[in-house]
C-alpha cells in the first residue's frame, strides 16, 4: 500500500513545482514588461517635455527679438512715422549729438544718428596730426567713408536737419557719402554744425551741391549750451 501512494504523491509534487514555476515566470514577464512599458512612458513623457520646452523658449526668443526690433530706433528703414520733420545728424564725440536731440525736441520731429562703419578713434580725430585719418580725409574731396547704417528713408518728410561737427571748415566726408545717396527733391533742408569756434562756412553749400536738390537754407552754427530760448528762436528763423 505504502509503494502505491509513493509514486502518486511524488507525481502531484512535480505538478505543483510545475504551477509554480510557471507562476514565477509569468510574474516575471508582467514585471517585466510593466517596467518596460514604464520606461517607455518616461522616455516619452520626457521627449514631450523637452520639446515642449524648445517650442517655450523660442516663443519666448522670438517674442523678445520683436520687442527689441520694436524698441529700437533705427530697426525700420521705411518711414512709417507720421511727422514731416526729421533730424539726421552725425557726431564723433557726442556734442552735434546733445544739439540734435535738443532741435528734435524743439520741433516735435523724428532723429537718426549716422554711424561711421569704421568708428573714428581719438588718434583718428587728431588735427595736430598730419597723418591722423580725418586729416587724411579732409585733404581728399573724394574720399567717401562709408556709413553702418544709412537705413533712414526720407520719404514723407518735408524738412530734414542735418548736423555735423567742423572738421578743418568743412562738413566731415562721411555727410558727403550721406547726401550723395538720398534724394531731397521737394525738402527744406536746414544744416547745422557744432564747432569750437568756427562758423558753418560753405559746409551746407557744398553738401547741397553734392545732394543735386532740395531747397538748402543757410543754417548756422550752433553752440552745445544754446539756451533753449535761442534755439528756438533760431529754428523760427529758419522757417
Amino acid at each position: 500500500m505504502k509503494k502505491f501512494f509513493l509514486p502518486i504523491l511524488a507525481a502531484v509534487c512535480m505538478v505543483g513545482l510545475t504551477a509554480c514555476g510557471n507562476t514565477d515566470s509569468a510574474d516575471n514577464s508582467a514585471a517585466s514588461a510593466s517596467a518596460e512599458k514604464s520606461a517607455a512612458e518616461q522616455s516619452v513623457g520626457e521627449e514631450e517635455s523637452a520639446e515642449k520646452s524648445e517650442t517655450e523658449q523660442t516663443a519666448d526668443d522670438a517674442a523678445a527679438a520683436g520687442q527689441a526690433e520694436e524698441n529700437s530706433p533705427e530697426t525700420n528703414a521705411e518711414n512709417d512715422s507720421d511727422k514731416d520733420t526729421i533730424v539726421v545728424y552725425f557726431s564723433a564725440t557726442g556734442t552735434t549729438k546733445g544739439v540734435a536731440e535738443r532741435i528734435a525736441s524743439v520741433t516735435d520731429a523724428d532723429i537718426f544718428e549716422l554711424s561711421a562703419a569704421e568708428p573714428y578713434s581719438d588718434a583718428d580725430l587728431d588735427w595736430n596730426d598730419k597723418n591722423s585719418r580725418t586729416t587724411l580725409e579732409m585733404n581728399d574731396p573724394d574720399v567717401r567713408p562709408a556709413i553702418a547704417n544709412d537705413t533712414v528713408d526720407l520719404d514723407g518728410y518735408e524738412t530734414v536737419y542735418i548736423g555735423y561737427p567742423i572738421w578743418w571748415g568743412e562738413a566731415p566726408r562721411i555727410m558727403s557719402t550721406f547726401v550723395e545717396a538720398h534724394d531731397f527733391d521737394g525738402k527744406t533742408v536746414i544744416p547745422f554744425c557744432t564747432s569750437g569756434g568756427s562758423s558753418i562756412g560753405r559746409s551746407g553749400e557744398n553738401l547741397a551741391s553734392q545732394a543735386g536738390g532740395g531747397n538748402w537754407l543757410a543754417g548756422g552754427r550752433l553752440d552745445a549750451n544754446i539756451s533753449e530760448s535761442e534755439l528756438q528762436d533760431w529754428i523760427n528763423d529758419m522757417n
